[in-house]
């Protein structure tokens, strides 16, 4: 599986706490190995934002992301204001 990082992923991301940049990729390295590991709270989200799908970072912080192939593209990082 390769991770891709949508322009829009790259720029909040830069906008994020440097602590929880660091747990984000703590994240992502239980994400590679298995994107439905329980300590990653994955799940589908609705609406809008339905055949996507998030995991948390911590508490706050969320990764939206979806699948494309065997492949995975990061749409976006922060706060619960990213469902919007």
């Amino acid at each position: 599986m390769q991770i891709f990082y949508h322009p829009r992923f790259q720029k909040n991301y830069q906008k994020i706490p440097l602590g929880i940049k660091i747990k984000a990729e703590r994240k992502e390295i239980i994400f590679r190995n298995n994107p439905l590991d329980p300590r990653l709270k994955t799940h589908k989200l609705h609406s809008k934002l339905k055949n996507k799908l998030s995991f948390s970072i911590d508490d706050k912080y969320r990764i939206i992301f979806e699948f494309d192939n065997s492949d995975v593209i990061f749409l976006d990082v922060g706060g619960h204001k990213i469902y919007q």
